[in-house]
């Protein structure tokens, strides 16, 4: 094949198809994760209010301030948890019903949810809320995966950054979103709430009225169904041309190459030593993700800037500025990914955030005795969302696609979506109580966290953008300049040659030793 068919065979335009299905899936999918994220944020005190009053009604006292904290504090985190819950079964689900099929059925979770948040004050009932919040993690544990492994399979590889960052831009939109609608003016005063966390109805609704029209991952029906007449007709559709041909032809190289490799377990993966870097690659930036202190910005704004010292009155409309800022944010990190590349974007958000973290610090402990702190915290909290929004927000789900092939992406998505959802839920419930016990030191621990992972993504994780994922394999095949400095009696062992030629290796034993 000569050069210009190869290049041509995996590059392609934006049409309206791909443009579509990448709107229709944020919108429906990664925004409600963004909502939920920050909807209980402004009627905190609503819901905490509800629950000493139903728990005053059934037992004739109310909730202790540590049993309301602790109560609270479960409903904000028990949405990890069950986006923890719904990251395990992803890889059955895309395997069984596809990854367009996944995404239309998860969307009867959302209306589950609804309706018991919805009706939850009606039935002076606050397990109905917590249930609610633990479905919805449910539904956005399956729909992080999801989407962007959809995306990542429909999409050209020169529009793969593109696209991938566009449901971290619906991420950012969703909390944006619920800090609009959380204002007093709209459905922030104390009757409306249970409305307010049902909302999420309506984009779920949506999604299950339109996706279903647009079609489901070529690579998906070809490598995974050999179902070459599908997957054509998905390629013409979402590329608008008629030749697909070489795009074909390179899913075939792929499906040959895993030939005699079926769809790999959680537990294959972990112990395949052939992407062990790869592995250990999406579990640092999950992890750092989550740990980074974004959520507890989300959860806690709020309290956060009442820590600040910024007046109660303009509390709302501070955190709306900072929604907006991020929304900005998330648009710039999405046309630039093409130009300067997806590490740029990680180490640079990562570094900027511990940055920022430490700033909070500093500012929460001079704000005593500097009045103009309190502007530094208001600062440091939207340079955190903004670093955070620019990169790290979406560039993790992205690369969990691109590092892996299709036999091992489920299970990749499983592990990585495992790791973040149970990160997510560590913070949501453990900050409240580090923030008491800590004070303003508690950030240190964020800033240290994300300093780490951008150090590791500078070391080790390679450049993705405009590679094919067999390029990508091959990189990591082939990639061993972190061990030049080991000692030449240490001995490596090699990868297996996962997504290499049977000859790759990386097998050595010294400079002046051949390989074995």
């Amino acid at each position: 094949m000569d050069d210009k068919s190869c290049h041509r065979k995996m590059t392609g335009h934006l049409t309206f198809p791909l443009m579509a299905a990448t709107l229709l899936s944020s919108f429906g999918s990664s925004m409600l994760y963004g909502y939920n994220l920050a909807v209980v944020n402004s009627p905190a005190t609503h819901i905490q209010a509800f629950y000493n009053a139903t728990w005053s009604k059934r037992y004739g006292h109310g909730l202790t301030q540590g049993a309301l904290t602790l109560m609270y504090s479960l409903t904000v985190s028990v949405f990890a948890l069950g986006g923890l819950v719904g990251s395990f079964p992803v890889g059955m689900l895309v395997t069984r019903y596809g990854r367009n099929g996944t995404l239309i059925r998860s969307s009867f979770l959302v209306f589950l949810a609804g309706v018991l948040m919805g009706f939850s004050r009606y039935m002076e009932s606050p397990e109905m809320v917590i249930i609610g919040r633990f479905i919805t993690g449910i539904h956005s544990g399956i729909c992080l995966s999801v989407v962007p492994m959809y995306l990542g399979e429909i999409a050209p590889k020169n529009l793969r950054g593109f696209l991938g960052l566009v449901p971290s831009i619906f991420i950012c939109l969703g909390v944006f979103s619920a800090q609009v609608l959380g204002l007093p003016e709209l459905l922030g005063k104390d009757p409306y709430w249970p409305l307010f966390l049902s909302v999420v109805v309506i984009p779920a609704f949506l999604q299950l009225l339109l996706l279903h029209w647009f079609p489901e991952s070529p690579r998906y029906l070809l490598i995974e169904k050999d179902n070459v007449r599908g997957a054509t007709e998905a390629l013409r559709w979402f590329l608008g041309t008629y030749d697909v041909e070489d795009v074909i032809e390179e899913m075939r190289e792929e499906q040959r190459s895993l030939a005699s490799v079926k769809t790999v377990s959680v537990w294959h993966l972990l112990t395949d030593c052939s992407v062990r870097w790869q592995v250990l690659s999406v579990a640092v930036i999950n992890i750092g993700m989550q740990l980074s202190g974004i959520d507890a910005i989300w959860f806690y704004t709020n309290i956060i800037f009442e820590n600040a010292g910024i007046p109660d009155p303009e509390i709302p409309y501070t955190t709306v500025g900072t929604g907006a800022i991020e929304v900005v944010a998330g648009l710039i990190g999405c046309f630039t990914i093409e130009k300067l590349g997806r590490r740029p974007l990680v180490i640079t958000g990562f570094f900027f955030m511990g940055i920022c973290c430490s700033g909070i610090t500093m500012s929460l402990v001079l704000q005593a005795t500097v009045s103009w702190m309190r502007y530094v915290s208001v600062a440091c909290v939207i340079g955190i969302i903004a670093g955070f929004c620019m990169g790290p927000a979406g560039v993790p789900f992205l690369m969990t696609a691109e590092l892996f092939k299709q036999s091992h992406r489920p299970s990749a998505y499983i592990v990585g979506g495992s790791l973040n959802w149970l990160s997510n839920f560590t913070v949501g419930f453990v900050f409240p109580f580090l923030q008491m016990s800590a004070g303003a030191f508690c950030y240190l621990v964020f800033c240290g966290i994300c300093i780490l992972v951008a150090l590791y993504v500078y070391l080790i994780i390679p450049e993705t953008k405009n590679k094919t994922f067999m390029e990508i394999s091959h990189i990591f095949a082939s990639r061993h300049s972190f061990f030049s400095c080991l000692p030449d009696s240490v001995k490596m062992v090699k990868f297996n040659g996962y997504g290499a030629l049977e000859n790759s290796s990386l097998e050595f034993s010294g400079s002046g030793s051949s390989p074995a």
